[in-house]
Formats: structure tokens, C-alpha cells, sequence
């Protein structure tokens, strides 16, 4: 590709630091470039390709010298794979910048004064973490330059695995992911050869055209196993395949189909068929036992999701007595963890059938203080729905990436409870709601968790106490 018109080729640029997104950064005079793939050290030539008022974006097109920093990848799809994008990074450099992360974003985007951040809690293990991987079926694999060669051409271009970095329509074929343990990837592989002897049709991006879609598996640290198949037409050869994989895999907890026929590959609004087994497999945290269905949300790092909750009930200060609304609640998983330890807990969550494995899950661990509302957050938490269900003197809240909407966030305001615990999978948007909170509340406490290693993607816990009652 050639140079853009009146975009610079930078030369010879030191990457000075690791920023949001898992960006590096570079400068060029007083104006900060942005770097995909490379780490602070590296010593390369940047082709810029989008300048706006005070930074750049740049690629690498020429390393000079690799930065002292690098380590070799465990992982043959490195570099390709859209996932663990930084295994080229020892993991304590990972902790080091992913907590400086969340520092960056409360100092820069919140612009508060925040306390001094506890050390972020590293995940044990960093690899076969993951209690829920989805791979995608696809007749567009990623070719190497050896296979674009006429002569040289593949048998077929179809893949099961993960998708390429930055491409929705191209696959990486996965022989081993190091992110799940077994029985994971022996799953994927029979399934993948299963497909091609009957030469089955994998599923096309670009026309949605395709019987095979997805594959999603769900594992518990209680040896449990959901495997589910999506595909986009309910066919006899689907069945076929079930009862191979039934056959191959007996101890299975749990398998599974959908059909989606859609051209997105959102399950939420879809209708899942027990093949084999039951329709959910069960996850334990403590003493408390969880029931995991094919749409529940439940945090994919379970070890590290004990931690987490561990930490969000210490935040909450709770003696027994307090209502606690816990918002974005899932599953119920933290509202039923806390709620031996308050006098009554209040969830809200959008999806419905996740708030019936809410209401489950308090009854098989015979919790008796829990209610669940289903609904669009902002629709649901009104002053009426307060008035009805109590004030909270504790609002949790985990929202998704995009964090708070803004009729949310004043709605807290209003309710004004004494503490807010603030978890999030993305510190960026964090930082703003706690900007939009004003100076109502005091940010009390910080803990980052590392949730995904090997991945710029970082969890963070926030106590924010109102500045009345801080303390209280």
C-alpha cells in the first residue's frame, strides 16, 4: 500500500508508553501517535494513516530494534488471532499498564482526586481461564502467503475459530486455543472434522448464507460442560452432528442448538434446543451454588470473579440491615452473594431470562431477601420504582462497556444513596460517570482486577461515598 497523500512516514520513533485500548504511544514533536502492536522500547518506522487536531494514528512499517521488553508468544495464532494480543508482553508489564490504565482514565477523563490505588490482583492462572469461549464457522479462513500461490491453492477456504484482529469477515482455524481448558478444544477439532467429510457449508459474513455458525462451550470449575451449536437452518445433518458429539463426548452437562437465521449473531432473542442433557450447568462461588443457562451472563474468569465479588461486598460496608439495589445484576451473582450480609437486595436486569435464573439461584441457596425486576434500566429505576421498593443505602452497579446511560446516572443522583460500588470492564466510561456524579461523591477506593491476561482489557472496582456521609 502506498503512502497516503500528506500523511507523514515517521522514522526511526522510540514508543515511549501503552495508553487506552492497549495503544501504544509515540511522539512526534508535540503531537502523540497512537501504535497498534508495539510496546514501549521499540525503536520503528510509523506510517501514519489518520492525523487529526492534536494526534496521529500510525502502523509499524520497519522495526529498528524490539524493545527489552518482549517475550516470546506461547501461542502459534499469535499476531493474527484477535485475541491475547499481548502475549508478547511478560505479565507483570501486563499488570503494570493495565493498572496505570485505570489511573490514566480517573486522573485524565474524571479529573478527580482519587486515593492511591491498590495493587491490581493478578489472575492465577493466566492461561485456560475463560469459563466461555465462542468460535465462528466461516468459508473465509485466513490465507498465508504460501497458500495465495495459484499453485499452491487450498483444498477449501473454510475455518472454525476466532476471527482475525480488526476483520469481522475472516477466521484464523484454530487448532489449539490456550484460553479454555479440555474439553474444549477436542470439541471444536471433531466438530471441524465432522463438517468438512460431509462437506457441510460453513457460514458466510459477507451474504449470511451458511449452515454452520457458532460454536459457544461453557465450562464450571465443578467439571461441568455446555457445548452449544449454532447454525442457520434446523437441518437433519445438524442432528447428525449432535449425536457424534454425544456420542464422542458422553459426560457432557449440557448440549445444545439454536437456529439463527439472522444476520447478526445476537442469541438474546433466540429459542435454545436441549439436545442432550439439561439446559444449564451449575457454577459454585463459595457456599453459594449458580445456575448457568445458554444466555446467562456470568463473569468468564471465575477465579477471578470470586475476587471481585469478595472485594465489591468488602466496599459495601454492609452490616445486615441496609437495602442494597444492585444494577445490571445478571444473573443475580452479586446480588445473592451479598445478600446475607444486608437486609434486602434489589436487582435489575434487561434480560429476562437471566432474571429467572436470578430468582433460581435465590432459591437453591435459600436466599429469601432478593427481588428481580426485568426491564431497560433507565425505564425501570424511576422515583415511583424507589418509592415502591425502598431507598437503597448501597447501589452496585456493572453495567456494560459503554457504562451508565446518562438518565441512569442522574437517577442515582436523585437517590443519592450513601455508597455506590462501581464495577467495570471498562475504566474509560467509568471515569465519565463518575465525572457526570459531580462532586456529590468522593472516589473512596480503587482496586483493578485482572480479569482477561493477555489482553489490555481490565476490571475495575470504584467506592465512591457521598461527600456528606463519607465515612458513614
Amino acid at each position: 500500500m502506498g503512502r497516503r497523500k500528506n500523511l507523514p512516514l515517521l522514522e526511526k520513533v522510540t514508543i515511549e508508553n501503552i495508553g487506552a485500548e492497549g495503544k501504544a504511544v509515540a511522539r512526534a514533536g508535540n503531537i502523540v501517535v497512537f501504535v497498534k502492536e508495539a510496546l514501549p522500547g521499540d525503536v520503528v518506522d510509523l506510517q501514519v494513516f489518520r492525523k487529526k487536531g492534536r494526534y496521529m494514528e500510525a502502523r509499524v512499517v520497519r522495526t529498528h530494534r524490539y524493545s527489552d521488553q518482549r517475550t516470546e508468544p506461547f501461542c502459534s495464532h499469535f499476531g493474527i488471532c484477535g485475541g491475547c494480543r499481548w502475549q508478547h508482553l511478560p505479565y507483570d508489564r501486563q499488570l503494570f499498564y493495565k493498572q496505570q490504565q485505570v489511573e490514566d482514565a480517573f486522573r485524565h477523563i474524571a479529573g478527580v482526586e482519587i486515593p492511591e490505588i491498590v495493587p491490581i490482583l493478578a489472575s492465577d492462572p493466566v492461561t485456560g481461564y475463560r469459563n466461555k469461549l465462542e468460535y465462528t464457522f466461516s468459508n473465509h479462513r485466513w490465507l498465508f502467503e504460501d497458500e495465495a500461490d495459484p499453485a499452491l491453492a487450498p483444498e477449501h477456504t473454510n475455518a472454525l475459530g476466532l476471527h482475525v484482529r480488526g476483520r469481522f469477515d475472516k477466521v484464523v482455524d484454530i487448532e489449539k486455543c490456550h484460553l479454555q481448558g479440555e474439553p474444549t478444544n477436542l470439541v471444536r477439532n471433531l466438530l471441524r472434522r465432522l463438517a468438512l467429510e460431509r462437506g457441510l457449508t460453513f457460514y458466510d459474513h459477507r451474504t449470511n448464507e451458511g449452515l454452520l455458525r457458532n460454536l459457544i462451550i461453557r465450562t464450571s470449575t465443578l467439571g461441568e460442560v455446555m457445548v452449544i451449536l449454532s447454525v442457520h437452518d434446523d437441518e437433519p445433518v445438524v442432528h447428525e452432528l449432535l449425536d457424534k458429539v454425544n456420542r464422542e463426548f458422553p459426560d457432557l452437562t449440557s448440549l445444545m442448538y439454536t437456529v439463527n437465521p439472522k444476520k447478526n449473531e445476537s442469541l438474546c432473542d433466540l429459542e435454545f434446543v436441549t439436545y442432550a442433557g439439561r439446559d444449564h450447568i451449575f457454577e459454585k462461588l463459595e457456599e453459594l451454588t449458580f445456575k448457568i443457562g445458554p444466555k446467562s451472563f456470568f463473569q468468564t474468569n471465575t477465579f477471578q470473579a470470586l475476587r471481585l465479588y469478595r472485594t465489591a461486598r468488602e466496599f459495601a460496608g454492609l452490616t445486615g440491615k441496609e437495602t442494597v439495589y444492585d444494577l445490571y445484576t445478571g444473573t443475580g451473582t452479586i446480588a445473592n452473594f451479598i445478600a446475607r450480609s444486608a437486609g434486602r437486595v434489589v436487582g435489575i436486569e434487561s434480560v429476562p431470562e437471566s432474571i429467572e435464573d436470578a430468582r433460581v439461584n435465590s432459591l437453591i441457596n435459600s436466599v429469601g431477601n432478593t427481588r428481580f425486576f426485568a426491564g431497560d434500566m433507565k425505564e425501570i429505576l424511576t422515583g415511583s420504582f424507589v418509592r415502591e421498593q425502598g431507598r437503597p443505602r448501597v447501589i452496585i452497579t456493572d453495567p456494560p462497556r459503554a457504562g451508565m446511560h446518562a438518565r441512569v446516572v442522574e437517577q442515582i443522583r436523585k437517590i443519592a444513596p450513601a455508597r455506590i460500588v462501581y464495577i467495570s470492564c471498562n475504566p474509560a466510561t467509568q471515569a465519565r460517570d463518575v465525572e457526570r456524579l459531580g462532586n456529590v461523591y468522593r472516589v473512596r477506593k480503587i482496586q483493578p482486577v485482572d480479569m482477561f491476561p493477555h489482553t489490555h482489557h481490565v476490571e475495575n472496582i470504584a467506592l465512591l461515598e457521598r461527600r456528606d456521609q463519607a465515612g458513614a
